[in-house]
């Protein structure tokens, strides 16, 4: 069974506050949304072209830029979005996790490569710990940026409360073998 389009929703999410160009859409990408959802200029542009022949999103230019597209969302696009931000979550997300992947197939405790892998995963745990404690002192050091954008919030801190849990695991396998 062919997988529901899931990057019209991503596109319209974007466009729900406010429009935008598709350099800024693909900047969203690039920074907060590709904190956990993955997309390219290859695979957005051309959406954005399908999204307007469904009339979900209409673009205009600004009178002082005629080249500079911007894309809003049309009142049928507000209700498509609406409709599915009202559907529940229904199933939890496949990950393709190489490291789990990996460490499922060395059987022996004291194999060398565990060390190696474990290890190595701890590093990019912490790295991405820091890059993303940073990200939430940036975007939320007050309360008013936090009611502002509540949603982006949830999603930094459970990023942020995953990749805690991760790196205790991690660490007390590393050093309990």
């Amino acid at each position: 069974m062919p997988q529901k389009r899931i990057l019209p929703y991503v596109i319209m999410g974007i466009l729900l506050n406010k429009d935008c160009t598709g350099k800024q859409i693909m900047d969203e990408f690039r920074f907060d949304i590709g904190e956990f959802w993955q997309s390219s200029h290859s695979q957005v542009y051309p959406e954005l072209k399908r999204m307007e022949q469904d009339h979900w999103i209409e673009s205009y230019s600004k009178e002082d830029n005629d080249k500079e597209i911007h894309y809003r969302l049309t009142a049928y696009g507000y209700e498509i979005i609406n409709d599915w931000l009202m559907e529940p979550v229904d199933k939890l997300p496949v990950s393709k996790d190489l490291f789990s992947l990996k460490t499922f197939f060395i059987n022996d405790r004291n194999d060398p490569r565990l060390e190696k892998l474990f290890k190595h995963q701890v590093q990019l745990v912490s790295n991405s710990l820091n890059h993303l404690r940073k990200r939430r002192q940036a975007l939320f050091s007050s309360q008013e940026q936090i009611d502002q954008q509540y949603g982006h919030y949830l999603i930094l801190a459970r990023a942020i409360s995953r990749q805690e849990n991760q790196l205790v695991w991690l660490e007390d396998k590393l050093n309990n073998r």
